[in-house]
């Protein structure tokens, strides 16, 4: 069983924005057969204009859209306030990838990383600069 990824909103504005490496990212990850979740809140972060986003659109039907729901929206709070930071966003990211035991691709490592830190939670996460 392969190790599911988790696509940030970096990861999101790169295949809006037709990164090569990010398509090979993701296609190789289809071919073997990884999970790839996304974020509710991410897609909200980086959707703005339907009518020039059919590929980003294209790529989401290949992605499980992981809803946000109290319990997540409670941890990942909780999260922020541990790691002294108001992104939500990324930490909604880090404790889904937590929860799944995902690797991350985001654009900004340090602050997943500096979250991943505060949840406390061994072993860390992987990590991937995009």
């Amino acid at each position: 069983m392969s190790i599911p990824y988790v696509y940030d909103t970096g990861a999101l504005i790169a295949v809006d924005q037709n990164d090569r490496r990010m398509w090979a990212i993701h296609h190789l990850a289809i071919e073997e057969g990884r999970r790839l979740l996304v974020p509710a809140v991410v897609v909200g972060q980086a959707w703005r204009d339907p009518r020039r986003q059919a590929r980003l659109g294209r790529f989401l039907h290949s992605c499980e859209v992981v809803p946000v729901g109290l319990e997540l929206a409670k941890a990942a709070g909780v999260l922020c306030g541990k790691a002294g930071t108001g992104d939500v966003v990324d930490a909604i990211v880090v404790v889904i990838a937590l929860a799944y035991g995902a690797i991350v691709f985001t654009s900004d490592p340090d602050d997943i990383m500096r979250l991943s830190a505060a949840s406390e939670v061994k072993p860390g996460l992987v990590v991937r600069r995009l």
